[in-house]
């Protein structure tokens, strides 16, 4: 074989190659990434029903169930009445993701992860070690410091009275020291509510990522808006240097003020029942 033929063969042979191993432009696709639209609402009206169980939501003649298949059932009628006016406040499609008390409900029925009342306790406690009010600067952010000295400092002081504890915040990365007493006087005033309430205690300590401004917002001490503000603190702190952006901050803002207050709202109308029958009594 010469080296003509040779040269040929091995442009045959890397032609070969290439065109086995190359895709076809016209196959060459751009992935399409595709989100499920939200359903359309297909009820006209909402409606709350008496039964022997509870109170449930009805959309048209159909009785609402949880994303597991259970009925719907709650022991408080203004939380069902709530749940209903949220589904009526749904337009041509029903957005979900802005459905906190309904979704709050469905959680505390279905209970997906089955978690007891315990579990549920000692999650909360374990938050306090990483509470955010707890964790505070030195001084080398003078003024952050002095800021939180003034906002987060007199809802501990508030939080220790109320509960007989002695919680102590710390200047640096190491967790505070929370004593086994201190635990146990917590865990007690949680255990005094039921488990379909601890879930909007855990829905408000997951939004705040604080137990000390979660108590304080249940407990009356902090409005809904405040407690937002006091647990975006050290983020508002850093916009007055790095800029606001409004879209992005101010919806994320509004997000945890209507998270936060879907949990006020799902803790306090799941004791209503219970504070009618205190009032009955005497």
């Amino acid at each position: 074989m010469n080296g003509k033929l040779l040269l040929n063969a091995l442009r045959a042979l890397r032609v070969s190659h290439c065109s086995q191993w190359q895709v076809p432009a016209a196959r060459i696709s751009v992935p399409v990434r595709l989100y499920a639209s939200a359903p359309k609402r297909f009820y006209k009206k909402t409606s709350v029903l008496t039964g022997d169980g509870g109170f449930e939501v009805v959309l048209d003649h159909r009785k609402l169930k949880t994303p597991k298949g259970a009925p719907f059932v709650v022991r408080s009628e203004p939380l069902a009445i709530a749940v209903a006016t949220e589904f009526d406040a749904q337009k041509e499609h029903i957005e979900r993701s802005r459905m906190h008390l309904s979704a709050l409900c469905f959680t505390a029925i279905d209970n997906p992860n089955n978690l007891n009342k315990l579990d549920m306790v000692n999650y909360l406690l374990n938050y306090i070690a990483t509470d955010t009010v707890l964790y505070q600067y030195d001084q080398e952010e003078k003024d952050l410091q002095d800021l939180q000295v003034n906002e987060w400092d007199p809802v501990i002081e508030w939080f220790n009275q109320r509960f007989e504890t002695n919680l102590q915040k710390t200047l640096n990365i190491t967790p505070p020291q929370v004593s086994e007493e201190d635990k146990m006087k917590i865990a007690k005033h949680f255990h005094s509510y039921s488990l379909e309430t601890l879930h909007g205690y855990t829905y408000a300590v997951d939004t705040l990522k604080s137990i000390v401004l979660a108590c304080a917002v249940m407990e009356q001490m902090l409005t809904v808006d405040k407690a937002v503000a006091l647990a975006r603190l050290e983020e508002e702190y850093q916009l007055k240097f790095w800029g606001r952006v409004e879209w992005a901050h101010d919806l994320s803002q509004q997000d945890l003020q209507s998270r936060l207050a879907a949990a006020v709202l799902f803790v306090h109308l799941n004791c209503s029942e219970t504070l009618v029958k205190q009032k009955s009594i005497l």
